[in-house]
């Protein structure tokens, strides 16, 4: 099938590439030259795992092409994707200009029955209001359907998630619609992927349900690492024996600095603002905001009271993105770490294999870059893991310890085991670490 998707982010640059992979016809496009050209030489703006090589194998073949016109997207295409950003607002609700401004662009080029497909993560009603806008601006009468289709893409894994996700869920009120989007997901659900028909309002509210439960679960396991630091007991531990119970399971029971990223912190706020605007209360995500933001404050203080105080002292942070395997500083807890160490009097020395020119553009020369951990760890009072990079757990200790002015590790996502840190000298702070 001929596709165009609009919008070349994460999300967007990830579908794009994924249904071609699905042996569809793809036009990607948005309106910032710079990342079309940039496309077009078969280089991706910003790091995620595998997609470079869908990329640069599918625009070789000619099934995905990018250009700046959107007209020319859409009067090739049977099915229009909009993935555009949905940033927050000061009051939790979320900023629908963007995709308001694609669906007015979209009404008048449109000259056949066309499925428009949103992905972008909208409020409960977007795609009633996307639908009235591009059917206030076509030229003449022409049918076409808007289809919720939300996605469920982890950054650093969302090429694999795409190709072999856990359900799709498609929201439409067309038999029509149904069908092309069933023909659209066909090799993924020759897998037996799980496939959810429903309308679009349930469909925009399973997206926003889902990461409000996972955020809670973040926030439940650091309320609970606190209570172990204050009885002795080991969070590691007590996070396994829950996530062996099936009904629970393991994932997302890993203490931390708090939950980061384009999606969790967004969208647990929406949720909360979309509750109030109907006079509902939604206690327990107001309750999962509310911790991650003061967990977020108590890593800060942990390392200040740790160093006693920071003052005149040399930090080596271990990571800037918000997560593992992708560039993206989007409420990273790594951020007003910083920032407040900064305002503490310490000098930073940051290291991250990803996201180094990232911090650039937000610290520009307040902070120090560095290629490898153990130069940013020269001269340092204390290392502070913030993002959980695989390779921080295969430290050199000694080398790191020698490289030191002071031998001292916060872990803040307890990838290294506290034995063998304390075996090689150091002060060793994790969260939620006690006796096993």
């Amino acid at each position: 099938m001929k596709i165009t998707v609009i919008g070349c982010g994460y999300v967007g640059l990830v579908t794009a590439a994924a249904l071609a992979e699905a042996g569809h016809w793809v036009t990607g496009v948005d309106r910032d030259p710079l990342k079309i050209n940039k496309l077009r030489r078969q280089e991706v703006p910003f790091y995620e795992k595998d997609l470079e090589p869908l990329l640069r194998r599918h625009a070789k073949t000619g099934r995905l092409s990018f250009t700046t016109s959107l007209g020319l997207g859409v009067a090739n295409s049977q099915i229009i994707f909009i993935a555009v950003g949905t940033p927050p607002l000061s009051d939790g609700s979320v900023d629908l200009s963007q995709i308001e401004a694609v669906a007015a662009e979209i009404g008048p080029q449109l000259h056949s029955y066309t499925v428009i497909v949103n992905k972008s993560t909208v409020p409960v009603g977007t795609t009633q209001r996307i639908k009235a806008i591009i059917g206030q601006h076509t030229r003449r009468p022409v049918p076409f359907d808007v289809v919720s289709n939300p996605e469920f893409l982890r950054e650093g894994n969302a090429v694999y998630d795409f190709m072999n996700p856990d359900r799709i869920v498609i929201g439409a009120d067309s038999p029509q619609a149904f069908k092309l989007m069933e023909e659209i997901y066909r090799p993924l659900l020759k897998k037996k992927i799980p496939l959810i028909q429903t309308n679009p309002e349930t469909a925009e509210l399973i997206k926003y349900a889902s990461n409000a439960f996972l955020a809670t679960k973040i926030s439940f396991i650091n309320e609970i690492a606190e209570l172990c630091e204050a009885v002795g007991a080991d969070l590691p531990t007590v996070a396994r024996g829950m996530g062996l119970d099936h009904r629970i399971g393991p994932e997302f029971l890993a203490a931390g600095p708090g939950y980061g990223g384009s999606c969790f912190p967004k969208d647990t706020k929406a949720l909360i603002h979309l509750a109030r605007t109907h006079g509902k209360q939604v206690s327990i995500v107001e309750a999962t905001d509310a911790v991650n933001t003061r967990v977020q404050k108590k890593m800060l203080a942990k390392i200040i009271r740790t160093l006693d105080p920071p003052t005149g002292k040399t930090i080596a942070v271990f990571g800037l993105a918000f997560k593992a395997n992708t560039d993206d500083l989007r409420d990273s807890p790594a951020l007003p770490i910083i920032e407040g160490l900064l305002r503490a009097g310490a000098q930073i020395r940051v290291h991250d294999p990803k996201a180094l020119a990232a911090g650039k553009g937000v610290f520009g020369d307040k902070i120090t870059y560095c290629e490898d951990e153990y130069t940013a760890a020269q001269n340092a009072s204390a290392v502070v893991i913030v993002t959980e990079w695989e390779q921080y757990r295969q430290l050199n200790l000694d080398l790191l310890k020698a490289k030191m002015a002071q031998a001292i590790v916060i872990d803040l996502r307890n990838l290294l085991p506290p034995e063998q840190v304390r075996a090689h000298g150091f002060i060793y702070e994790g969260i939620g670490r006690g006796s096993k």
